[in-house]
């Protein structure tokens, strides 16, 4: 047996030993540091000092911090601005529709406050900051190498301009993928006047490029609800310019136009929407008599249904709740309400990741599909004590209402897949007993008065582009769907489409995929004159009847 104080003995001696080289190599480092640069001050070698490990007690040393680095305690503008960055880093951030470049900006001022003015000398744009264009530019940049398709159309229809003479304003999500889009629609002729349909999915820097080219736009993230409609009264209402042609996302611009501005509005020749719940206001126009434009519903054409619906979601899901909450899915019980094509990506994304998932529905044709895909179909009410998150998916209001926030467990997390911010009724949340705390960009704590929490995502609005980002490529089959519609509506003869709501030709939604099957080296079979005969198609399609149901 070793004896414990011998060992005790020789572990002070070799201590000692160290403390004393480490002050020696001080001493020479000391000696060498001077000599190079007699002009140092003493702050200076303190400071050198504070670099070399030693055994001397450190008490002094933090001491020195305390007094010397006072830039820790009182941040310069600059570093405030680093300190923001690396603080939501590990959370929110990205240079993208979740953490936009100019979020950890000092400058709070409104933008309706200021007076900017891009490099042409124009200011008819309101935007946060115009001198972050270049930034925007280069994310623009990136956008368009994963959208080649909607670039490629670009270039072969850019000589005949299609669009000339066409002014549009659009309501969509301001990000650097819709600017492909927007200077696309620009390169085939049309002016541009765009605004934001979403208060938290702009992305700054690509609104102030789009500003700097020449496009009017009104659009910053962090909007407030009046600002929000400010930015579309602005986009439609302004001397010598009155639009002729609507691309709108949700259908507020519609609405608006429609309410505030009846005479512009019977002007349009033709409506282009894009989101579920702009096409069932379309409808409820449409049905009421009071549609006096023919309107395209890309929502429900099989480029936009089957591909950004349901592929966009499966991957934006997780990367929204990855972000905003550092949750493992891993046994999770977890209920997405609704099992369209947007409820269809999110299910299989989360299952894939082990968590439990539960469906409710109203469609027994859903329904249906849910079971047999290995869900359980549920009532909300039956689940919402024991669920750790909430996805809704229906496009319809009032899907999650206060009763049932207030049965929910602490911790659990309630957030939104659906364009519209009505499907959790998150206004009845504001109340004076219920303690509302932000913990991160667009993640609240709602404390219930026994101290449960719930965490709510985006205040209930599109989860996965106001807290991450979506797949380009997947935005490029969108984008192009849009375009070949407002080329469709804007050149078609008199008498084509009438005061209702169409679907996209099954021609063009097959001209969209066909453009986008070079990205994977993709080679199609062609028919032969006898296989054509026999199935009665033309040999370059359409090769699907319209009521197919991929």
């Amino acid at each position: 047996m070793s004896d414990p104080t011998g060992d005790a003995k020789l572990e002070l001696k070799q201590a000692s030993k160290e403390v004393k080289e480490s002050e020696n190599v001080a001493e020479k480092f000391s000696a060498m540091t001077v000599s190079k640069n007699s002009e140092m001050n003493m702050g200076e070698l303190s400071t050198v000092f504070s670099a070399v490990p030693t055994h001397k007690p450190v008490k002094k040393q933090i001491q020195f911090v305390e007094d010397k680095q006072e830039f820790s305690r009182f941040p310069t503008k600059t570093g405030r601005r680093s300190l923001s960055r690396s603080i939501s880093q590990s959370s929110t951030d990205s240079y993208s529709s979740a953490a936009s470049y100019t979020d950890s900006s000092d400058d709070e001022t409104s933008p309706r406050d200021k007076t900017q003015i891009n490099s042409k000398g124009s200011s008819d744009f309101c935007v946060k900051n115009i001198k972050q264009a270049e930034f925007g530019r280069r994310e623009i940049e990136i956008a368009e190498q994963d959208m080649s398709a909607l670039i490629s159309l670009r270039k072969r229809a850019q000589s005949e301009k299609p669009l000339a003479g066409a002014k549009i304003v659009g309501c969509t999500h301001i990000t650097a993928q819709t600017a492909v889009l927007i200077e696309t629609l620009v390169a085939l002729g049309a002016q541009c006047r765009w605004t934001a349909c979403n208060i938290y999915s702009t992305q700054n820097e690509v609104a102030a490029a789009l500003s700097e080219t020449g496009v009017a736009v009104f659009a910053w993230k962090g909007e407030s609800e009046d600002d929000f409609w400010w930015c579309i009264d602005r986009c439609v209402n302004t001397e010598g310019w009155q639009p002729n042609m609507i691309l709108d996302d949700g259908g507020d611009l519609t609405h608006w136009m429609y309410k505030k501005y009846p005479n512009v509005f019977k002007k349009i020749r033709g409506i282009v929407e894009e989101s579920v719940t702009g096409v069932h206001r379309l409808y409820q126009l449409s049905k009421a008599g009071k549609l006096c434009v023919p309107a395209m519903n890309v929502n429900d054409s099989v480029t936009k249904q089957k591909f950004d619906n349901l592929y966009c979601c499966r991957e934006s899901i997780l990367d929204g709740l990855k972000r905003t909450t550092d949750v493992m899915f891993g046994g999770k019980q977890v209920v997405v309400c609704g099992y369209g094509e947007v409820g269809k990506g999110c299910c299989a994304a989360l299952k894939a990741l082990g968590a439990i998932v539960y469906i409710t529905e109203i469609d027994p044709i859903c329904a249906l599909q849910a079971c047999m895909d290995g869900f359980r179909v549920v009532k909300l009410n039956e689940v919402i004590r024991q669920v750790d998150v909430i996805i809704t998916c229906t496009g319809n209001k009032n899907v999650v209402t206060r009763d049932q926030l207030d049965r929910m467990k602490n911790g659990s997390i309630v957030c939104n897949m659906g364009h519209s911010n009505t499907e959790i009724d998150v206004a009845s949340l504001r109340t004076p007993e219920l303690t509302w705390e932000r913990v991160r960009s667009q993640v609240d704590h709602v404390i219930w008065p026994d101290g449960k929490r719930v965490i709510l995502l985006a205040e209930g609005r599109l989860l996965n582009l106001s807290c991450s980002t979506v797949p380009t490529f997947v935005l490029s089959i969108t984008a192009t769907t849009q375009a070949l519609a407002l080329i469709e509506l804007y050149n078609a003869p008199e008498g084509r489409y009438k005061q209702d709501v169409y679907l996209l030709p099954k021609k063009m939604d097959e001209y969209v995929a066909s453009l986008h099957l070079a990205t994977f080296d993709a080679h199609l079979t062609e028919l032969t004159d006898e296989q054509a005969k026999y199935l009665g198609l033309n040999k370059n399609g359409p090769f699907k009847p319209n009521y197919y149901r991929y």
